[in-house]
């Protein structure tokens, strides 16, 4: 809808066991645009993106997709989970794996209709996965797997995909690729994305607006509106600077008498 942003998140809290882990959460996400939720482990960003599902229960806030409340049956959201174990000797090609993001939902073994498998094609085409259709998915490497995750999650057509934590456990060369594979679909595809991660460099070139999560809060808008040592300090509850060096961000903490230091921890630090 013209003038509707696709996703809002609006005054959102969230409590697990009876304690408060979000507060105040604003942000929107618009169609077609590339979208970092940035934040170390423990941050938040899972429980925020089951938020986005409606799998999770809010204490305060609203959750809405063209403006209306977000259900668990919307079709507008798919999802990458940050974890999948495919089991060795499950003899799942990777075409009808791809195939359950249509049918997945359906009792019984209906026969599949050309028209399936023609959308499966095309997904597989699309994240350069086609080389490998008629292949036990477990016998795919890790960056593989993932490509054929997204493939899975895009089959569907949603106009929102959220990943969590794929570039996890991938070298930096596979975690590139996908990265620009995910660009490609949003370029090609205008689906719009919020890829959760710790480290913010290699998202930095292709990203439209980050979700910055820390302490509790976040912070959001342009990489340039966020990432500035006033918003930074205002999350983590102490004075932090932030340093451009050759087109990567540094955080670095607040000294003490000891002097200032790298947040080791940080999900934007560079320790290269």
């Amino acid at each position: 809808m013209v003038g509707i942003d696709l996703l809002e998140v609006v005054d959102v809290d969230v409590a697990l066991s009876g304690r408060m882990v979000l507060r105040d959460v604003n942000f929107r996400i618009d169609h077609g645009e590339f979208t970092g939720l940035i934040g170390s482990n423990g941050a938040g960003k899972t429980t925020l993106l089951r938020v986005l599902l409606g799998l999770q229960d809010v204490v305060r806030g609203r959750v809405l997709v063209h403006g209306e409340p977000m259900t668990r049956s919307n079709s507008s959201v798919g999802y990458v989970p940050q974890k999948v174990l495919f089991e060795s000797d499950v003899p799942v090609r990777v075409r009808d794996f791809v195939a359950l993001g249509i049918d997945g939902n359906r009792y019984g073994l209906a026969r599949r209709s050309r028209h399936t498998y023609e959308l499966v094609d095309e997904m597989l085409e699309s994240v350069e996965a086609a080389a490998f259709a008629n292949r036990r998915i477990s016998s795919l490497s890790g960056g593989e797997q993932q490509r054929v995750l997204i493939a899975h999650a895009l089959v569907s057509k949603p106009e929102l995909l959220l990943l969590d934590e794929p570039l996890a456990n991938l070298d930096p060369g596979s975690a590139q690729e996908i990265i620009q594979l995910l660009h490609s679909v949003v370029t090609n595809q205008h689906v719009a994305i919020l890829l959760s991660a710790h480290e913010m460099n290699p998202l930095l070139p292709v990203m439209d607006r980050v979700v910055y999560v820390a302490n509790g809060r976040v912070a959001s808008g342009t990489t340039e509106e966020v990432v500035q040592p006033e918003v930074l300090s205002a999350l983590y509850g102490h004075h932090v600077d932030v340093l451009r060096v050759h087109g990567r961000v540094l955080v670095v903490a607040g000294g003490d008498e000891r002097g200032d230091s790298l947040v080791a921890d940080h999900p934007a630090v560079v320790l290269e």
